[in-house]
């Protein structure tokens, strides 16, 4: 069965590369939600004047991969205990979270941060909220890192959390 996600943790390109790896992934989309402005521009996302944050879309089939091993990924590839930061990324665009589209994935994800509030020495800091809206960012962000691995932000921050991901979660990975 075809369903959705929503989730940021930090740097949208980052999320996009990382889930689009993934089998079960039909499209991880580039974005913005969880904000009160319509139809947002990047500029205006990272002013932080919008309440937005840079998150992905997924679609994904949940007979090939759970939302739940999602969100178990998710929390393994940032970290959800920095307020409003991810590495150098400062400001709320760059905030952890989780845009539940119903209940049962709000359920899952309250409980796959519970248990992995035990990996870290501080307290996670991902806001769980309700899916309202998501605003497809513009253009030249989709599929950043593919088309730009030579630019320095993507060889020394998007790069290494791939290799994570190719190392740790080579069963889930696309062939």
């Amino acid at each position: 069965m075809i369903k959705e996600a929503t989730l940021a943790s930090g740097c949208f390109w980052c999320t996009e590369t990382l889930f689009s790896r993934m089998q079960g992934v039909i499209s991880s989309m580039p974005g913005y939600s969880g904000g009160s402005v319509k139809n947002p521009a990047y500029r205006e996302v990272c002013n932080g004047t919008t309440g937005h944050a840079e998150c992905v879309h997924l679609k994904f089939d949940d007979d090939i991969i759970s939302f739940q091993t999602l969100i178990e990924v998710f929390f393994d590839m940032h970290d959800p205990t920095t307020l409003n930061r991810q590495g150098a990324d400062v400001g709320t665009q760059y905030r952890s979270a989780i845009f539940y589209h119903d209940e049962e994935q709000h359920q899952i994800a309250m409980q796959v941060m519970s248990s992995a509030s035990k990996k870290f020495e501080n307290s996670i800091v991902t806001e769980l909220s309700p899916f309202t809206e998501f605003y497809i960012a513009e253009v030249e962000h989709h599929d950043y890192y593919n088309q730009n691995q030579s630019q320095p932000y993507c060889n020394l921050v998007i790069s290494p959390k791939v290799k994570k991901l190719m190392t740790s979660y080579t069963a889930l990975l696309k062939e």
